[in-house]
Order: C-alpha cells, then structure tokens, then sequence
C-alpha cells in the first residue's frame, strides 16, 4: 500500500493537511495525543489516520527479508549472526542494531516431551513472528524520556531523535516490551538477559562490537522508526514491501484493525480456534497502553512469543509504590517509636 492511497495523509498547496499536527501532544512527561481516540471493540484502539503494521504469524516463513530489508535500509550492521545454542534464529531479539525481529518458535505440545504427531491448521510445529516496535498509543518510553528525544510523529509513530538523546536510558525499563536499546559496546545476550528471551550459560557467537563492520555506536537509545524516512516521501517501509507473503502489512490502523477481525473470523471458521488479535485492549494493549499501533494476529498465547499478555505502563506503578514506601516507613519509625520507649521505661 502506497501511502498516497490513505486519503488522511498528504498536503495541499504546500499545507499539511495532517490528521494531527507535529508535536502535539508529545514532550517531557507527556502523552495526550492530539487527536480523537476512536475505540475498535475486539481490536486496537486506532488513533485516526495513524499508520502501523498488522502481522500476520499464519502468513509468515520465517525467510527474514523484513530483517535484512531493515538493516539495509537503515545501515544498521549484521552482528549477532551465528549459532546460539537455543534456536536456529541467529538474531534472538530485537536491539539496537536489529529493528525487525523473525522469531523462531518450536511447539512440543505434549506432557511427556515428544513431538506431535498432529499438526493444527495453517500451523507446523514452527511458530514464525516478525516482531517489531509497537508504537504504543501512549507509549512508556516517551513518557520516561527526560530530554523529549521521544517524539509522536505526524503519521502517529513512535521515533527517537538521535540529534537530542542523551543516553540515560531510561526508555529501556521503561517499555513493557523490552523495545528500545542503547547502542553501546556490551556483551552479547545482555539485552536478550534483560527481556528474558535468552538463557544464561548460553552459547554465543561473540558480541555486540562493530569492529567487523567498522562503524561506531552511537550511545543512544535506538529503534524501529517505521521508516520516517520513507513516509516522509510516500514510500512503504521497508520491511513490510520486501515481506513476500504480505505476513506484514502496512496502512491506516484503523483500517488494518477491520482486515484483521474478518481474518480472525475466517481462520476460526477454517478450524484455528485459538487465532486472535494482539494489541487491542484486552490482549497487549492493557494496563494504559491504549492499544498498539503495530498488532499482531496470533495463533498461541502471546506468553508463546515472548510477548506478555497484560502488559502495563510501569508510571501506573509509581504512586502504589510510592505509598507502600510512605507507609512502610511509617510503620519501621512506629515501631523504632515504640521500642525506644519501652526501653527508656525499663
């Protein structure tokens, strides 16, 4: 889909005629978007005109030309490639340097161990997701970052300005999940440690340095862009335009939220009863993120992909953790209160 066929989006006479304008609702410590939620039962909530991607799994191979089409687009480097001791993905997560992730998932269904002899519909023992950032309808990492780096775009995206990130990373707890990524020199399976994708003692195949490619890091929080740069000049972004089986597949949400309830529909109807959407409020959109902007349509439990199924937005924590602090520190000066006292009476 070209972006010159979403009727939203396009200019007149040199004005934007913008859905939404540039900036609004974005900064330092805030979130509010400035245009009208429009809510999708049984899908994601789709900010009108935004643009994102709805990922098929019973459409993907796992060929990974989204990953490769990414790393070429955005120059990122080719690290990370090698036997890992726990999957035949030989990229494990996303990173700094790897946008687009094709994970590799293998079902043993039964008790005992042993593979299946039956095999659902549209599925082999194979589960295949590309993942991706999910641009958030109220994204964590833009509430958490101190400098404004983390902007909302005019096409409703998440993006990092690399000109104004300062690298505290503060982003990268921050999103529930596990997205952004400094790009910094550290050992190999630090990030994958921190997201859970991966397993200590695993093998590794070396580190993060760039020393092969003869780049440098940058020290920034780094991420998928959705290709700005391409949207900025009516382009598709890159990964979804080399996917060759439309497993990834771009427009307005919206939009794409509507293709995505009659797929469900039709899968159910074909026999794949656990098909569903990953994104809207109820599955991986929860706990104030408002839905994503980049969904999924899944055929397992999300916890299946490394994906968790309520994920919520760690500010919600602040205040509960705040007066738990408050009030356990009430209670350790009572009972310091109490003590003393009892010992001066003695």
């Amino acid at each position: 889909m070209k972006i010159r066929d979403l009727p939203v989006i396009g200019t007149n006479g040199g004005a934007s005629t913008l859905p939404f304008p540039l900036g609004k609702g974005t900064g330092v410590g805030s979130d509010t978007p400035a245009w009208q939620s429009v809510d999708t039962p049984g899908a994601p909530s789709a900010a009108e005109g935004a643009l994102g991607f709805l990922t098929d799994t019973t459409l993907c191979i796992g060929c990974k030309a989204c990953e490769v089409a990414c790393k070429q687009w955005n120059q990122l480097p080719a690290d990370n490639v090698g036997w890992t001791g726990n999957s035949y993905d030989n990229t494990r997560d996303l990173g700094a340097t790897t946008w687009r992730h094709v994970a590799f998932v293998e079902r043993v269904s039964t008790d005992d161990g042993q593979r299946p002899v039956e095999m659902p519909p549209f599925q082999s023992n194979w589960l295949m997701m590309s993942d991706i950032c999910k641009h958030c309808a109220h994204a964590a990492c833009l509430q958490a970052c101190p400098t404004g780096a983390i902007v909302r775009t005019e096409f409703g995206t998440v993006l990092i300005q690399q000109d104004i990130c300062n690298g505290c990373g503060y982003c990268v707890p921050a999103c529930p999940f596990g997205v952004p990524d400094l790009d910094v020199a550290h050992s190999a399976g630090s990030h994958e440690l921190h997201r859970g994708g991966a397993q200590p003692g695993a093998a590794h195949s070396g580190t993060l340095s760039r020393r092969q490619s003869g780049t440098a890091h940058t020290g920034t929080a780094r991420k998928c862009t959705l290709c700005y740069d391409r949207l900025k000049d009516d382009m598709e972004p890159a990964c979804a335009k080399s996917c060759p089986t439309d497993s990834i597949q771009f427009g307005r949400v919206d939009e794409l939220a509507q293709r995505a309830r009659a797929r469900v529909e039709d899968l159910k109807a074909r026999g794949v009863a656990g098909a569903h959407i990953y994104g809207d409020d109820h599955v991986g959109g929860t706990g104030g993120i408002g839905g994503l902007h980049s969904f999924f349509l899944l055929t397992a439990p999300p916890e299946t992909y490394n994906l968790p199924s309520v994920p919520e937005l760690p500010q919600r924590k602040t205040i509960p953790g705040l007066l738990t602090t408050m009030a356990t520190a009430a209670l350790i000066g009572a009972a310091a209160f109490f003590s003393l006292r009892d010992r001066e009476s003695r």
